[in-house]
């Protein structure tokens, strides 16, 4: 606990690093977006680049199995939404940094947020090749529609449908998850790829912004992506 003022960071000092981070651009209108030659994108790119070089070994030991008769499980990738594959930068910068969940739908219902940038060319070369995707996402199954069409209008190519597409269900959660409408986010999301693998599924790599998208297992390799505008345990 803070014994003085001097223990806390300044929050607009604080925010203007983040700008600076994301370098932070202007439109005409007046919008703010991140730049892809900000700070944020390069750190991007260098995870990206290390993920595709293990997927291509994926994709390249799965051929020789199969070549040799070995059908093991199908490899897939499970990833994240909100600052994975879709960038919160222009919601959070209208918002004030202050997430609600009516500010959120008003926002999806009428705004496609832009893509992170380089993942949905990293996702499509992944299912390209073999590689199943799904998205795991703590938005609420009311936001699917929304969320779906976001998905396909910046560019992410694998489909957004019910089997690949998994969005918190309180009123009427699945019946694989013991923890039911209780569920953290760890139980929530270690809980569902859980469910993907018995579906005779390998994920070989796991995708998420913060770590309670990483913790409880049931992924080959975890893939951390930058996000110091929020945290969610």
């Amino acid at each position: 606990m803070p014994r003085s003022d001097k223990e806390i960071p300044n929050l607009t000092q604080v925010q203007d690093k983040i700008k600076a981070y994301y370098g932070d651009t202007v439109d005409a209108s007046g919008q703010h977006y991140a730049s892809p030659q900000s700070n944020y994108a390069k750190q991007v790119a260098d995870i990206e680049k290390k993920a595709k070089a293990q997927l291509e070994k994926v994709v390249k030991n799965t051929a020789k199995n199969r070549a040799k008769g070995k059908q093991g499980a199908k490899p897939a990738i499970v990833l994240d939404v909100d600052d994975t594959t879709l960038l919160t930068y222009n919601y959070e910068l209208q918002q004030g940094f202050h997430f609600t969940p009516e500010s959120q739908d008003a926002y999806l219902k009428s705004t496609d947020m832009a893509a992170v940038f380089g993942m949905p060319q990293l996702v499509n070369w992944a299912k390209s090749n073999g590689i199943e995707v799904f998205f795991v996402t703590g938005r609420g199954e009311h936001q699917r529609e929304w969320s779906a069409r976001n998905l396909k209008n910046v560019g992410y190519k694998p489909v957004a449908d019910t089997e690949h597409f998994f969005l918190k269900n309180k009123q009427n959660p699945p019946a694989y998850l013991p923890c039911g409408a209780k569920c953290t986010t760890v139980e929530y999301k270690a809980g569902t790829r859980k469910y993907i693998e018995s579906k005779g599924f390998d994920i070989v790599a796991n995708f998420g912004d913060q770590y309670s998208d990483l913790q409880g297992g049931y992924a080959d390799r975890t893939y951390k992506l930058p996000n110091p505008m929020y945290y969610l345990p």
